[in-house]
């Protein structure tokens, strides 16, 4: 296999100590596995901001997706409304998860360049007072946009409505006082900010609204109060990924060794300001301004003299060492580049010097 580094929001390139961990089986019953994901809950809670009295940490088997879906389908149930702020395809997922489930919803879709802001909000929840939940994305790496959610909680807790965030590519990646701005469920997974491998993802919860799903969920699997409950005594109530578990706890360790959120924040918007600076150099613009863009992947236009396409780059840029990421926007030529993950200014600068390598091969004269 060609061993290269990922460009992407996650899965993402783990460091090697984090790999290693994986090597050892582990049965889920045993005491010391069980302390493990306590451990990884009270630490989840603290990298939130918030209390154990107030909030819990529920970790669940699967992807982001089945994260949101569980605080979702749980929270809002089949008496509840959510409001959908979308703008992008993780918004659009969260709509397609009503679909499936059968849930009362209503979707605002904001244009893919633009953040959902508070005044629209507060005109849909003042005309709709059906409207019991209201959910976004914090860091939508359709675009690379970093969304206002405190803005958004200044409008919705005020209303009387449960918040729900999915933070996956800006948990531990962005400061986020949870509790501060009211959020009562926020969501990330395994193989994001704090760079362990996919597996698993984890809910935070404010225990008040967690207690009020009980009963709510659509699904056996994916119910997030039993899945709480069940976890007391730090045993998953279906079959845990060990292996996976066993790697996030390592990359806990590693992420307090770097610094904590402040030094992961800064390296990772560091290796974003560089790597913009010098694309912009090679002739490629930014889909989000400046004031919008998120730390953790960036989407460029394709420059109008481009002759080559996504694919011919990709291979070309995997071959040296790198993977990148196709184009999500609908309406341009677009592609992508994430840089969270054990991702250094160094590797930033072979990448552009791969660009450059890349540009110069599409030059040349046959």
């Amino acid at each position: 296999m060609i061993n290269y580094k990922l460009l992407t929001p996650g899965p993402l390139t783990t460091t090697d100590t984090v790999k290693k961990e994986m090597l050892v089986d582990h049965c889920t019953w045993d005491s010391d596995y069980k302390q493990i994901t306590q451990q990884i809950r009270a630490e989840l809670l603290d990298l939130a901001h918030v209390s154990p009295d107030e909030y819990t940490c529920v970790l669940m088997q699967g992807s982001g997706t089945f994260g949101v879906e569980s605080a979702i389908t749980s929270s809002v149930g089949k008496t509840g409304k959510l409001l959908i702020l979308s703008n992008g395809a993780y918004g659009e997922r969260q709509e397609d998860i009503c679909k499936h489930a059968g849930l009362n919803y209503r979707i605002q879709h904001f244009h893919y360049n633009e953040i959902p802001d508070a005044e629209t909000v507060k005109a849909i929840l003042d005309e709709d007072p059906n409207i019991t939940h209201v959910s976004m994305v914090h860091s939508e790496t359709t675009s690379g946009i970093l969304n206002d959610i405190e803005s958004i909680a200044y409008v919705v807790k005020p209303a009387g409505k449960v918040f729900i965030v999915d933070a996956m590519s800006s948990f531990c990646g962005v400061e986020i006082p949870v509790a501060e701005w009211g959020i009562d469920f926020i969501i990330s997974s395994a193989n994001k900010c704090i760079q362990g491998v996919p597996g698993f993802s984890f809910i935070i919860c404010r225990l008040d609204e967690l207690m009020k799903c009980e009963g709510k969920a659509v699904s056996l699997s994916l119910d997030l109060y039993d899945q709480w409950k069940g976890m007391f005594d730090g045993k998953w109530r279906f079959t845990s990924p060990t292996h996976v578990v066993l790697a996030f706890a390592k990359a806990l360790e590693e992420m307090k060794q770097e610094g904590g959120i402040p030094a992961r924040n800064r390296r990772y918007t560091e290796n974003n300001r560089l790597l913009i600076t010098e694309m912009e150099k090679l002739g490629y613009k930014t889909y989000i301004d400046a004031a919008h863009q998120g730390p953790v992947i960036t989407t460029f236009f394709y420059p109008e003299t481009a002759n080559y396409t996504f694919k011919e780059m990709y291979e070309f840029i995997k071959a040296r060492g790198y993977a990148i990421y196709p184009g999500k926007v609908t309406e341009a030529e677009t592609f992508r580049i994430g840089n969270i993950g054990e991702i250094y200014q160094e590797d930033i600068e072979k990448l552009i010097s791969i660009y450059r390598e890349f540009l110069a091969s599409k030059t040349e004269k046959p």
